[in-house]
């Protein structure tokens, strides 16, 4: 008699999505089970304000450990930069994109990085969609009761982002 083949079901795949930012830094976790995603978590990582720049990215590099550490994700995304800033702001943001970066690769997780054009792209089907198109495709896609907030919701987007191009 031959073997019955079992079914098995598609490798779960745990992301996490990272929107950089100096004074708040938007995470969100989702899972991708075949081409399924379902939302985990997000939320945003925020600095103190009376502190020094140096310690305000020691938060953030504290702040994504433990969303890190809270979630296990098997894989990270971040936004890239983009050039509509000015000097100064560019400047910050590069600074806080490097801490989170550091601290995703600390903990081993292989990262990759997303213009923000591509990423609007995955979950609005056009490059230069408003945020709040993005965070309203964003709740649609992971089927949430509510919009996230924008950092959030970018975040989760560049989660869905990197879900794609798996």
């Amino acid at each position: 008699m031959p073997a019955e083949k079992t079914r098995t079901e598609p490798e779960r795949v745990r992301i996490l999505g990272i929107d950089p930012g100096s004074r708040a830094t938007g995470y969100g976790v989702i899972d991708r089970r075949g081409q399924a995603l379902s939302f985990v978590a997000c939320g945003v990582i925020r600095t103190s304000e009376s502190k020094a720049f140096p310690d305000r990215l020691e938060e953030l590099y504290a702040g994504l450990g433990e969303v890190i550490a809270a979630h296990q994700p098997r894989l990270a995304a971040i936004e890239d930069i983009f050039t509509a800033i000015n000097p100064r702001s560019a400047l910050k943001l590069g600074h806080a994109r490097g801490v989170l970066i550091l601290a995703a690769r600390q903990h081993g997780l292989p990262l990759a990085e997303y213009s923000p054009r591509l990423v609007k792209q995955a979950v609005a089907g056009y490059g230069q969609a408003p945020k709040e198109q993005v965070q309203q495709m964003v709740r649609v896609l992971l089927r949430l009761a509510g919009p996230p907030s924008h950092d959030a919701a970018d975040a989760l987007a560049v989660a869905i982002c990197r879900a794609n191009h798996l």
